[in-house]
């Protein structure tokens, strides 16, 4: 008798899930480039749109590369059921607002990539959605946030780019008793370090884009929840809104889930050597690493995450001319705003992700001028300790 998906390992999952081979049986994954598809009869056709017969209509909505693409990360995931997206903030955008109508509120995490500040300060109020910024690590601000319209909490963990390291379980708690779903970003965990869903979570979003694609290709998002929600709040919405990935891109995705244990696994090992020579550096004032004991947060790290991370955040003594100089004299790594990626990639968060909050907000999040956040790569751990050390001698 066959196994059942669910009990393959994830390494398996990765490269086996969801795969449906057309009739040339091919190895790799078809790519199906189709705006529609035809029907044998017009009675067909009519029980397609009924929902009567389950083949695909539209590839705004269906189609069978991101099919393939939806059922590996719902088995990688451990979800009922998903949909993708053009890209992370489309994902996160249509996780937040679908379920919402005007008069209901939100309750989220201070501590956020400036995309999502956007949506949750400035976008939903527009259309009478009431919104609450919190300490995400400070459990009485999310119980005191609770009104009786609440109806969402949204948190980023590990935050994006302090790399705070949020409850999932208790926030949960506090949001089902409020009668409310928490919806949380795992793109920092991964999917391989961490499982929102299994920790309580009702929906989980990802920018694809990210360590799934992980070599800088295409853009990508998807939300990840149970069959009732999908159903319910996230379907029609993509289905007539149209915020639609192309089934090439969901292609590439699948190509890139394949390796993606092993990616994050190695980027994972070099972060952590690098967090350790940087933790010791004269010209380090603050190093953040969710797989060290010195993280604020090290023992929830330790209860709800199975490793590290790829990323490292630090602060470099002297301010933003500093941390400037630093950026400019790196050879390897590339300065960009992107992260997930076979290429290490630094970004500074002030001047960039977060370059629209005001100073004395960026300061209350630990965002100084002299803040770095390193995406570590496939490179090899001591060719980066070295670049990280050359630039750092110019800080």
């Amino acid at each position: 008798m066959s196994k059942s998906p669910a009990s393959y390992r994830p390494e398996t999952r990765l490269v086996h899930s969801g795969t449906l081979r057309s009739q040339y049986g091919e190895t790799s994954e078809a790519l199906f480039l189709t705006q529609g598809y035809v029907y044998n009869s017009a009675e067909e056709c009519e029980a397609r749109f009924k929902g009567e017969d389950p083949g695909f209509i539209y590839s705004r909505y269906s189609n069978p590369t991101i099919a393939m693409f939806e059922r590996r990360m719902i088995e990688l995931e451990g979800a009922e059921a998903a949909r993708s997206a053009a890209t992370g903030m489309a994902a996160v955008t249509t996780a937040i607002l679908a379920p919402l109508k005007a008069g209901d509120h939100v309750v989220a995490s201070r501590a956020l990539f400036g995309s999502c500040l956007y949506v949750i300060q400035d976008l939903l109020p527009r259309y009478g959605i009431e919104t609450t910024l919190v300490d995400g690590a400070n459990l009485d601000q999310w119980q005191r946030a609770v009104k009786p319209n609440t109806k969402t909490f949204f948190l980023e963990s590990p935050t994006n780019p302090t790399l705070d390291v949020l409850d999932i379980p208790s926030i949960a708690e506090i949001a089902h008793k409020g009668g409310a779903r928490l919806v949380v970003d795992n793109v920092f965990a991964t999917p391989i370090w961490q499982s929102p869903l299994a920790l309580g979570a009702d929906v989980v979003v990802y920018s694809a884009t990210k360590h799934i694609d992980g070599q800088g290709r295409c853009l990508g998002g998807i939300i990840l929840s149970s069959e009732a929600f999908i159903a319910e709040h996230i379907h029609n919405f993509m289905r007539q809104t149209g915020p639609s990935i192309s089934p090439f891109n969901a292609w590439v995705l699948l190509k890139g889930l394949e390796t993606l244990g092993v990616r994050v696994r190695a980027q994972t090992d070099t972060a952590a050597r690098i967090a350790d020579v940087l933790a010791s550096h004269p010209k380090i004032a603050r190093l953040v690493y969710p797989g060290r004991e010195d993280h604020p947060q090290a023992a929830l790290v330790k209860k709800q995450m199975r490793g590290g991370s790829t990323l490292v955040g630090f602060e470099v003594k002297g301010g933003k001319a500093a941390a400037f100089r630093v950026l400019n004299e790196l050879k390897l790594a590339k300065i960009s705003n992107n992260l997930g990626d076979a290429k290490s990639l630094v970004t500074h968060p002030a001047t960039t992700t977060h370059q629209r909050l005001k100073p004395e907000d960026r300061a209350a999040l630990g965002i100084s001028e002299g803040f770095i956040r390193f995406s570590a790569g496939l490179e090899h751990a001591d060719d980066l300790i070295e670049d990280l050390t050359a630039a750092l001698e110019k800080a």
